[in-house]
């Protein structure tokens, strides 16, 4: 397993304490990812995703909000609230690519999550990658962002 995969892992757990626990917590889940079994460089990478996602999260809900149709985000199960979260987060940073963003929250769904998750996660990233890269520009790659969550 990557770094970063090992990294997403640590920050979909701090990402979900905080949610339910708030910014009070934020010390606890700090001293949980240090105290993991993980390498120092990959807590370092995780802390950095969990202050990025942590401190985007308005501004990813209100993607979530209008591309998670007819689901109110207080209603959606916690891990699959946090993937979406995190990867949200990720595809308005731009760094990584669209394409891996999703095919991680993917596999974040299905480690983590109900079997009906991965489908989810990738219908709502796919349209919020859409939204992200413009709308048309973003339909020739749709292909391939839904053949290649289907081979997870």
């Amino acid at each position: 397993m990557s770094k970063r995969r090992r990294a997403r892992r640590l920050v979909i757990q701090g990402l979900s304490c905080l949610d339910v626990q708030g910014p009070k917590a934020w010390d606890l889940v700090i001293s949980f990812m240090e105290d993991s079994r993980e390498t120092p460089e990959t807590v370092a990478m995780a802390k950095q995703f969990l202050e990025q996602a942590f401190a985007d999260r308005e501004a990813c809900d209100v993607l979530l909000a209008r591309h998670a149709r007819h689901w109110d985000l207080s209603r959606l199960a916690l891990v699959d609230r946090n993937i979406l979260r995190l990867a949200t987060s990720e595809l308005r940073d731009g760094e990584t690519p669209f394409k891996a963003v999703i095919s991680e929250a993917i596999a974040l769904a299905k480690e983590f999550s109900s079997a009906e998750s991965p489908r989810f996660v990738n219908g709502v990233l796919d349209a919020i990658a859409r939204e992200l890269r413009g709308g048309a520009a973003a339909e020739s790659d749709e292909e391939d962002l839904n053949s290649g969550s289907a081979e997870q």
